[in-house]
């Protein structure tokens, strides 16, 4: 996430702490990853919405939740505006880094492997989520 950019939602790391689980804090603040498998959000598919764990932003609807078979919940579509993306130089490789565009919180990754009608694979940590049921085809009303 751009270090230097304002998010709407902001906390210093103390009060990210405190908020978060030490997973949560390590993976959203701090760009970590939680191992394949172990989200239960993986195979999951309620109908409903996926929102930031970090500041409660709505992120991804079910309808566009499919099984890529990598061991994180993955989607084809996030919802209009809710994530924005940045290039991940780390353990010598180069991918695409997603982050909620609310709190700057890291997610995941989005990879061009996906189904159609978009083509990508937004690969995201599970527990950088909180689902809530819903009809899981519509964004949320903003409130």
């Amino acid at each position: 996430m751009a270090k230097d950019k304002n998010f709407e939602v902001s906390m210093s790391d103390d009060e990210w702490r405190k908020k978060l689980t030490p997973e949560q804090f390590h993976i959203l603040r701090k760009h970590g990853t939680e191992r394949a498998g172990t989200s239960p959000l993986d195979h999951h598919y309620e109908p409903g919405t996926y929102y930031c764990a970090g500041c409660g932003a709505p992120l991804f609807v079910s309808e566009t939740k499919f099984n890529s078979g990598s061991g994180w919940p993955s989607f084809y579509e996030p919802v209009d505006g809710a994530v924005e993306t940045e290039t991940d130089r780390s353990f010598f490789m180069t991918r695409t880094e997603v982050h909620c565009q609310k709190c700057g919180g890291h997610l995941g990754h989005v990879f061009d492997d996906g189904p159609q009608p978009t083509g990508l694979r937004y690969c995201m940590n599970g527990c950088s989520l909180d689902f809530r049921p819903g009809d899981g085809k519509t964004e949320p009303k903003k409130k």
